[in-house]
């Protein structure tokens, strides 16, 4: 009998090419996972609410229905699983949405389905990884962080004012702020960010980084820089009112 701890992983690909779904899913099967497809989103979301996926890959254009934007969007406000998109398209631009919709890798079509299977085994060693890591933390009295007017809870994943009004962050900016504010003072990379909240299979001349850097300024009320820094040839540095000055 097969151990559960070490169980087939689950792979959901969701794309309309009924041919693709196919080839990769019998590929994936060949290669120890257990692979399954959707070929729109309401067959998605009715195969995510009863099976436990350990990674979904999704398809960013659908020529009719829910576009991959918005099916990636509703997946990430109900489901906390790696998410693989792949797209015809190869502009940054594309890759930068993606990951702001809490994408973990992106891949151009056509590729190589061995090049699939290293991102898709990446992306779940990952998952693993931050799973032992969760579970090996110690308990904490408080698992919040406070800066400002500002309340970060790690264990509810939400952000907070003073009015206590709960801040719409995206998987990533969250992961970003978070990376962030448990290490102030600490001069991070753009590499050392992208490790903490995606997949280094992005390229490093991406600017996903800077664009969320952004949003999170806008959204903490920080334009001038003060709270996230940027040092210049560096990265960003995170700078609390109660450590600066």
């Amino acid at each position: 009998m097969m151990n559960e701890a070490v169980r087939m992983p689950r792979i959901l690909m969701v794309d309309d090419d009924r041919r693709m779904c196919g080839f990769v899913t019998k590929f994936l099967m060949r290669e120890g996972f257990a692979a399954e497809f959707a070929l729109d989103g309401a067959t998605m979301r009715d195969a995510l609410a009863v099976t436990p996926y350990d990674l979904v890959i999704l398809d960013l254009t659908f020529p009719y229905g829910e576009d991959g934007l918005t099916l990636a969007r509703g997946l990430r406000a109900r489901w906390d699983m790696p998410l693989l998109m792949l797209s015809a398209k190869c502009e940054t631009v594309d890759k930068i949405v993606c990951l702001e919709l809490g994408a973990d890798d992106y891949l151009t079509k056509p590729f190589e389905p061995r090049e699939l299977l290293a991102r898709i085994r990446a992306l779940l060693r990952r998952a693993r990884g931050l799973a032992r890591a969760a579970a090996a933390r110690p308990a904490a009295p408080s698992n919040r962080l406070a800066f400002g007017p500002w309340r970060l809870d790690l264990d509810r994943r939400e952000l907070t004012g003073a009015d206590g009004v709960p801040v719409d962050l995206t998987a990533h900016e969250f992961r970003l702020l978070a990376a962030l504010a448990e290490r102030p003072g600490r001069v991070m990379s753009r590499d050392q960010m992208l490790d903490l909240v995606a997949s280094r299979q992005w390229a490093p001349f991406d600017r996903s980084v800077d664009v969320m850097i952004g949003k999170l300024r806008r959204k903490l009320d920080d334009g001038g820089g003060r709270l996230i820094k940027t040092v210049r040839g560096e990265g960003y540095v995170f700078t609390p009112p109660a450590a600066a000055g």
